[in-house]
């Protein structure tokens, strides 16, 4: 393995791809890298949304799936050649969030989770990694989760496709960095997003009570962490101090979370069984 030098990532000249582009964080980190300066690809599975966004964005967009590697692979290669450059920066946004009860999930639930938030990330670095390695620079973000950094009542399908995401790139970090590429992963909380609100459609009442109140971050908070983590070649991205402190002494920190979550989960069990 050939060792290069890091050199500084210019983002108003680079060109940046972002999957989940659309809305939501994607969207929101889009737009800052367009203010910029970059050059912005978007890439979605919903056409009409994805459309309006390139719009607004003056951007170039390719409807995908990226769980499907071969169309995924094959739009990458077609905003790389629209935008006559290279991809110099990739965000995966792209993702799925679907909470219920473990015993009540179907075996497609746990499935798509894996194809989507996993593979759907795996699928965008491989496309695009070895041009980085070759020209010796670049920037890979991927979106994981505040469930990716602890285990989270009614998460059994999510959590652990957050949990690959986080595993992934922990060990493309120690490949990629020492040939010039920064590699980073990002922890969010609950974001208000599209996303958010459908996934309450399906939280368990157990889940909401872990959550506790807190105000769910905008997205534009989470764009920010992650263009700040660009320009300073961070890994771990924590757009909040609690995500922060979970990341960084969540082993220590941990037995006594699970034993909060735990009361949490008991109140409702409680009041639920009052209520008979």
């Amino acid at each position: 393995m050939t060792v290069k030098k890091a050199r500084a990532l210019d983002v108003s000249s680079a060109h940046a791809i972002v999957t989940g582009g659309s809305s939501g964080i994607g969207l929101a980190t889009a737009r800052l890298l367009a203010e910029r300066g970059a050059k912005v690809s978007l890439i979605a599975r919903g056409r009409d949304r994805l459309a309006a966004a390139a719009k607004e964005l003056s951007a170039v967009a390719r409807a995908a799936d990226v769980a499907d590697q071969a169309a995924l692979t094959l739009a990458i290669t077609e905003l790389e050649h629209e935008q006559g450059q290279p991809c110099d920066i990739l965000i995966t946004s792209a993702g799925l969030a679907r909470p219920g009860y473990f015993l009540e999930l179907s075996d497609e639930v746990f499935r798509e989770m894996i194809e989507v938030d996993y593979f759907g990330t795996l699928n965008a670095l491989r496309a695009v990694t070895p041009g980085m390695v070759e020209r010796g620079r670049g920037s890979v973000v991927a979106v994981s989760s505040a469930a990716g950094l602890i285990g989270i009542f009614g998460y059994s399908a999510y959590g652990p496709a957050k949990f690959a995401v986080r595993g992934l790139m922990e060990s493309i970090r120690a490949e990629l960095t020492p040939r010039g590429v920064h590699v980073g992963v990002v922890f969010p909380p609950d974001v208000d997003t599209p996303q958010l609100a459908e996934e309450n459609r399906w939280k368990p009442e157990e889940t909401r009570a872990v959550g506790g109140t807190i105000k769910p971050l905008t997205a534009e908070k989470v764009a920010a962490a992650i263009v700040a983590g660009i320009d300073r070649r961070r890994f771990v991205i924590c757009p909040d101090t609690g995500t922060r402190a979970l990341a960084r002494f969540g082993s220590v920190l941990m037995p006594l979370l699970n034993r909060e979550f735990d009361r949490r989960v008991r109140s409702i069990a409680g009041a639920a069984k009052g209520t008979q």
